[in-house]
């Protein structure tokens, strides 16, 4: 069994990372607006990334650190910048939105 860590950008210019077993269905299932709280209020969103990971502890670990992420660093993992995420993570540029979450700007 696969697990996928996952990026959406949603409506406003925001972010949301999460985590699944079965990607397709979880994407339809925030497109359709089924999933309460954050994605539901701010549709339509759209995935702009994912990863498979082995194990789902390896999947959750890569949200949570992502979501750790500033906008700019996430925006690099989007492009697949890899030395732009790297010299992110040497500058500490730009505030961390500790949530997941990423407003426009």
């Amino acid at each position: 069994m696969s697990f996928w860590t996952y990026m959406l950008h949603c409506s406003g210019g925001v972010f949301y990372v999460g985590h699944t077993d079965h990607l397709e269905r979880r994407i339809a299932e925030h497109e359709s607006g089924a999933v309460q709280g954050f994605t539901r209020d701010r549709l339509p969103v759209r995935l702009v990334w994912s990863q498979t990971f082995a194990s789902r502890i390896e999947a959750l670990e890569a949200e949570r650190r992502i979501k750790g992420w500033s906008r700019a660093k996430k925006l690099a993992l989007i492009r697949g910048d890899w030395a732009e995420i790297q010299r992110l993570a040497r500058s500490k540029t730009g505030p961390s939105t500790g949530s997941g979450r990423t407003e426009e700007g």
